[in-house]
């Protein structure tokens, strides 16, 4: 039985919840306009919080109390964007982010070999110029948020060693390619990252725990950040292509694997 069949008044099933019921995440959003603002509060808080399909939201009371609005308003808002296809409600255990449509196109019938080497274009067609971009513009501010992201992911190998958690490692991955992104201050490569965003982790998880990856990664990240904050726009973006052939290789070498055996 999925959750979606639980009969309603039994016990709603044990599915993780993400961090995100503090009132440090979400804003008050007041009592105007109130269902169009509460659907951008939660729009915000998915895409700034990196919220992933099958994550799912606070309950209906305790979202209503965060943003500071009535239950109704909350409840109007959650069915706009069931609607829209953005999140999916499920009887008795919770709202939940849905895979948007354009995902699952991306995801069907694509061969695996194909599908790996269509997302490594895909990421060099972003990723190499974000990289540039991030380079020439040097924003104090995306810069730091870019180091702390690849701090963050640095400390957290670091501290966990062979006990590091796969999904962890790929969130921690991608919010440091995904802050250079946002340092090259283009709003509609930032949404285009966006629509491929479980596409990509899906194939870090075929790399990241390869052995010596991890390693190699580092040493990867480490020449991109440098440069950028050099603001040396052409060594930005050849480090940034060197980083995705390098993954590039090693899924694949990955796949071949798993195909062999």
């Amino acid at each position: 039985m999925t959750a979606s069949d639980t009969p309603a008044g039994s016990a709603a099933p044990d599915i993780p919840v993400p961090d995100i019921s503090g009132s440090a995440v979400w804003r008050s959003v007041g009592e105007r306009s109130v269902t169009a603002r509460v659907r951008g509060e939660i729009l915000r808080v998915m895409q700034e919080r990196r919220l992933r399909p099958g994550d799912r939201l606070p309950a209906e009371r305790e979202l209503a109390s965060l943003l500071q609005v009535s239950r109704p308003s909350v409840r109007e808002s959650v069915r706009s964007l069931e609607a829209e296809g953005r999140l999916e409600v499920r009887h008795g255990a919770g709202v939940f982010v849905a895979e948007p449509s354009d995902q699952r196109r991306l995801r069907a019938g694509i061969e695996p070999t194909t599908k790996i080497t269509q997302l490594y274009d895909m990421r060099e067609v972003l990723e190499v110029p974000a990289a540039r971009w991030a380079a020439e513009r040097r924003a104090p501010e995306a810069l730091a948020r870019i180091r702390e992201a690849l701090e963050a992911l640095d400390s957290y190998v670091q501290e966990s060693g062979e006990d590091a958690d796969l999904r962890e490692l790929q969130t921690r991955d991608l919010e440091f390619h995904a802050r250079i992104t946002e340092a090259a201050g283009n709003d509609l490569l930032i949404q285009t990252q966006s629509v491929i965003y479980d596409i990509v982790l899906e194939g870090m998880r075929s790399t990241l725990l390869m052995p010596g990856r991890l390693e190699g990664a580092h040493r990867e990240h480490a020449a991109i950040l440098d440069a950028i904050e050099r603001g040396a726009a052409e060594s930005a973006s050849e480090a940034a292509r060197s980083h995705i052939q390098s993954a590039r290789t090693a899924a694949l070498g990955r796949l071949a694997e798993q195909l062999g055996s």
